[in-house]
């Protein structure tokens, strides 16, 4: 995906957001967390005093051995169930940034119209979170609850906090549902490869909601918008090419 868009640098601001996500997924080396299973004094979130005072009946990140009712080889069980806890850690990330761009929509453009599309992706992830826990636990998996482990597994992580604008909070967002939409196809191909066809059906599901979600967002930063068509009473430029990028020589100038 090197510049799908093919945009020059000069491109209008509205380009130059979507020519960051690129390249930042572009540059996304994601990674499954297969080799973190059970127990890990160093991850937060698995260590506490009051472990004592609780009957143990399954690490983290592991799988039963035999028990779990679906006909799959402890082996698929358990990399099919690390994979599917690694997304549901990313989508539980996903879903705090856009609870929190929900909070903060502001502007003309953004305080209804994005109010409730945020909302719209965040009650689709929680869907989402919901539907891949399940599926954890079907395969005898443990999923991840603990908000700090969940971020630490996460193949995502959340933007630093503070307020920023709208259009910084849609790249972001943007950005997460690229990487998630990636991440869930390479576990597709692998599932399909072992022949876990129950979470291939899950997964196919999530990833067709997680590309509508992109769209969405991705609507949103295109570079045209309603409000160019008042720009020309303030800032003299009557919506030339400045604005966008257009070939030069186009007779639509």
């Amino acid at each position: 995906m090197n510049n799908p868009l093919n945009l020059p640098p000069s491109a209008h601001q509205p380009a130059s957001d979507l020519q960051v996500v690129f390249a930042n997924v572009n540059n996304f080396e994601g990674r499954f967390n297969l080799e973190k299973s059970g127990f890990d004094p160093n991850m937060p979130g698995h260590s506490t005093n009051h472990l004592d005072q609780m009957v143990l009946r399954q690490p983290p990140r592991t799988v039963k051995q035999i028990g779990a009712g679906i006909s799959l080889p402890y082996e698929v069980r358990l990399e099919m169930a690390l994979m599917l806890d690694d997304h549901q850690c990313a989508l539980s990330v996903a879903r705090n940034q856009y609870t929190k761009h929900h909070w903060l929509t502001e502007g003309a453009e953004a305080f209804l119209s994005l109010h409730e599309l945020l909302n719209e992706h965040i009650e689709k992830t929680n869907k989402h979170i919901d539907d891949i826990g399940e599926r954890v636990a079907r395969l005898g998996g443990v999923p991840t609850a603990h908000p700090v482990t969940q971020h630490e597994l996460s193949y995502i992580k959340h933007e630093v906090e503070g307020r920023y604008t709208m259009r910084d909070y849609l790249r972001n967002d943007l950005e997460h549902e690229l990487k998630i939409q990636q991440m869930l196809r390479q576990q597709i191909t692998r599932a399909q490869e072992l022949g876990d066809h129950g979470t291939v059906q899950v997964l196919e599901e999530v990833l067709v909601d997680r590309e509508d979600l992109g769209y969405h967002l991705y609507s949103n930063l295109e570079d045209d918008t309603l409000t160019r068509g008042m720009t020309h009473l303030y800032d003299g430029t009557d919506d030339l090419r400045t604005d966008r990028p257009m070939d030069p020589g186009s007779s639509l100038q």
